[in-house]
């Protein structure tokens, strides 16, 4: 038998209507039977379309408020039959069952309906049972019956009804059905995602993606599996890379610590802040944060927790760097950014990001919940003689929040809302200490007076004392080592205040 199929008759059965008529319109001129059910039959009638009601085919009416009305076996019959089978071809004329070419269904928004904050039972009533059985079923039945399981597939499919009048290739409806089998699985994942309360289970499920322009280095392919438009509104530059889009994953989740603060800006170079300071000025903010590490700020991602005025974009215009983030920018300002035709310039939009992390990991996944926690004043326990002044506590949570979004082992140094610099990735805590140091003193920062933060404790007192040394009086850190009592006394033989947060923030 031949693998190409004429349609010669539809089920059509659509929530969303959009998109719709140019296929009813172009069946009827192929003189495809249509078969429909309730609002799509309408529809289809109003179009001055003849369509056969599927109650006449069934003999039963839409029951139970609608939930039956295609759950029946001269529907599925004329879905599920092989054409090439003898048995099959028999029973279909002994019950008086109509051949089904191609099913149209799209089906209830579930997702969209859990999203809108609804109660339970609208939800409920979102999950399709009817769609999702006619989806898989003619998805199973590829090698006779076409697809169409998305009004995103509405576009390709009318292309090929005009292009071959009605015929349908192997090929095309075996890739139909692989579209089918996505929908259906993404559909089933959301609907177990919102009941699931107690299994210990992952699924998750993407159908928005970008193919990039290659992975962290161009032997590798990449790719994004997400929704960026809902995250940011891209007003200027290339495309983003694997590489910016890690960048500015940390860009965000750092700048999210400061929603709501003074103005704040942020220069990330391998997901790390490089520079950061707070301000009066979204200016000043981003001089200062330059000046932590203008030597690493080259091609880094910058991003600001307020608008971008002119002022603020002349200087910004000066280095070269891949992507600018703000809420929003002045229009002298874009007008001097987009100088750069390369340089990527987002507008964060409010949006909620995911509450868990998930990473590959040997022949599996490591997922867990999101660092939510973020050190306050509450949280604080003042372990040593010397106690912090009131300057020194608002530094020590800034620096903090910080060393929160910043590659373990870690040290950061911040003085007056401004990072002077951190230690990041090292082996040993040491080693992140004494490369802080080396930094600030590069770039001729004055460490007297500034405080320091640690994502973890110390389990000997060597850090404390290389700080003090270098010129730190207060410290913040998680406290937990059952060698703590070493380092609280280092402090308090040299007049170092330390206060302990008990709550760890490593980052890998």
């Amino acid at each position: 038998m031949s693998t190409s199929k004429t349609i010669k008759s539809a089920l059509i059965s659509v929530f969303h209507k959009d998109g719709l008529a140019p296929i009813v319109q172009k069946l009827n001129e192929l003189n495809v039977t249509i078969y429909s059910t309730g609002g799509t039959e309408k529809f289809i009638k109003e179009l001055g379309i003849d369509v056969v009601p599927v109650e006449d085919v069934t003999s039963y009416p839409s029951i139970l408020g609608g939930r039956v009305k295609t759950l029946h076996p001269k529907v599925f019959g004329g879905i599920l039959n092989r054409q090439d089978h003898e048995g099959d071809v028999a029973e279909m004329k002994e019950y008086n069952i109509p051949q089904l070419d191609l099913v149209i269904v799209d089906l209830y928004p579930f997702e969209k309906t859990v999203a809108s904050g609804a109660p339970e039972q609208d939800i409920v009533e979102k999950i399709d049972i009817g769609g999702i059985s006619l989806i898989r079923a003619s998805a199973k039945n590829f090698k006779d019956t076409f697809t169409v399981s998305s009004m995103e597939q509405y576009d390709e499919f009318l292309e090929i009804l005009s292009d071959n009048n009605g015929k349908t290739t192997i090929a095309q409806r075996k890739k139909f059905a692989a579209k089918s089998f996505n929908v259906s699985s993404h559909y089933d994942t959301a609907i177990f995602n919102y009941f699931n309360e107690d299994e210990i289970v992952f699924k998750a499920s993407e159908t928005t993606s970008k193919v990039l322009r290659y992975g962290e280095n161009p032997h590798q392919k990449g790719y994004f599996f997400g929704d960026l438009d809902a995250m940011f509104d891209k007003l200027h530059g290339k495309e983003l890379s694997y590489n910016n889009l890690l960048d500015v994953d940390a860009a965000v989740n750092l700048m999210n610590e400061f929603t709501g603060e003074d103005p704040t800006f942020a220069v990330l170079k391998h997901n790390n802040a490089c520079g950061f300071a707070q301000r009066n000025t979204i200016k000043q903010a981003y001089l200062d944060a330059l000046a932590g590490d203008p030597v690493s700020a080259f091609g880094g991602v910058l991003i600001a927790n307020t608008e971008i005025d002119a002022e603020t974009a002349e200087e910004i215009h000066k280095l070269f760097c891949e992507v600018v983030i703000a809420p929003s920018y002045s229009d002298e300002a874009l007008a001097t950014l987009k100088g750069k035709k390369n340089r990527v310039l987002l507008v964060q939009k409010t949006t909620n990001l995911p509450n868990q992390n998930v990473r590959t990991a040997l022949n599996g996944l490591l997922v867990q919940d999101k660092d939510a926690i973020t050190d306050t004043l509450e949280d604080l326990t003042y372990v040593t003689n010397t106690k912090p002044s009131e300057e020194e506590i608002k530094d020590l949570l800034f620096a903090s929040k910080i060393c929160k979004h910043t590659k373990s082992n870690t040290i950061v140094f911040t003085k007056n809302n401004q990072l002077l610099a951190s230690g990041t990735g090292q082996t040993s805590r040491v080693d992140a200490l004494n490369q802080a140091i080396e930094k600030a003193n590069n770039f001729g920062f004055d460490l007297n007076g500034a405080v320091m933060a640690s994502d973890a404790f110390f389990p000997f007192p060597d850090c404390v004392e290389i700080a003090d040394k270098a010129g730190i009086k207060s410290v913040i850190q998680p406290g937990g080592s059952i060698k703590d009592q070493l380092s609280i006394d280092y402090c308090n033989t040299n007049n170092i205040s330390m206060v302990m947060t008990g709550t760890r923030h490593f980052k890998h």
